[in-house]
């Protein structure tokens, strides 16, 4: 038997008046590896992930994660069970230190609960102290570590862009929605987070991604799907896809 998807998308459109921003998309993500969605701007790209997250309901068609229907679901339910993605613009407490926007990010705090906080503190510090080095190492990784006890109001674009990626992961998620991740983050530096992606989903976590940046997206994605004016036009190995007049024909439009 085939094994089932991760992630199953089944005829699904989302319209805005009389726009179909998705038009009767069908698509399987599959656990494990770098999966990427790429189209020109307007393409539905975004909306489509909005959709998949639960920002937006579909109008029409099915979504499944891990064989369960997350379409009825709210964002809150769907980010419980392991999907979780990174916004293209940085969602951040400026106030906050970088640090803590970290620490806000961790699933599963055992020092929420009234009962813990009064009567089980060692537990809840121990799991603070856990959840403080992987946060460090996280910031390390997107080269934060140093600024990690200012104010997240001191970052630059690009740097938020950075802090919003080691945010996701510290939620560590089964499937993870990244919207342009490279963007405004020096070619450098990009490029080491992209390596640092590809061994991270050898060890469980998935990544559906969606990147303007295409040489280097094409350089570690295993699966390409095509989207123009809401449609998926073409799917295949990045290398396949670059061969594809198709491709062209949808940024450059003409034949």
């Amino acid at each position: 038997m085939p094994e089932e998807a991760l992630l199953k998308i089944e005829k699904v459109s989302k319209h805005f008046g009389g726009i179909y921003a998705v038009n009767n998309v069908s698509l399987d993500i599959h656990e494990g590896g770098i999966w990427s969605m790429v189209g020109p701007n307007g393409s539905g790209k975004s909306t489509l992930f909005n959709t998949i997250l639960g920002l937006y309901k579909p109008d029409e068609g099915t979504i499944s994660f891990k064989g369960e229907r997350i379409n009825n679901m709210y964002p809150y339910q769907i980010y419980a069970r392991g999907l979780v993605n990174s916004f293209q613009t940085p969602r951040i407490f400026h106030s906050m230190t970088i640090l803590d926007n970290m620490l806000v990010a961790a699933r599963g705090h055992q020092g929420d609960s009234m009962w813990n906080s009064l009567f089980m503190r060692k537990k809840w510090q121990k799991q603070e102290e856990k959840l403080i080095d992987e946060a460090l190492n996280l910031l390390e990784f997107v080269e934060l570590n140093r600024m990690a006890f200012s104010p997240a109001a001191e970052l630059s674009g690009g740097q938020r862009k950075l802090l919003e990626l080691a945010k996701v992961l510290m939620a560590k998620p089964t499937l993870l929605l990244l919207d342009e991740p490279a963007a405004g983050i020096n070619p450098v530096l990009a490029k080491k987070i992209f390596r640092k992606l590809n061994e991270i989903s050898r060890n469980g976590t998935t990544f559906l991604i969606i990147e303007h940046r295409l040489d280097l997206l094409f350089e570690f994605a295993s699966w390409t799907y095509v989207l123009n004016k809401g449609s998926i036009i073409a799917t295949g190995k990045p290398k396949d896809i670059v061969n594809n007049p198709v491709f062209y024909q949808a940024y450059l439009g003409e034949e």
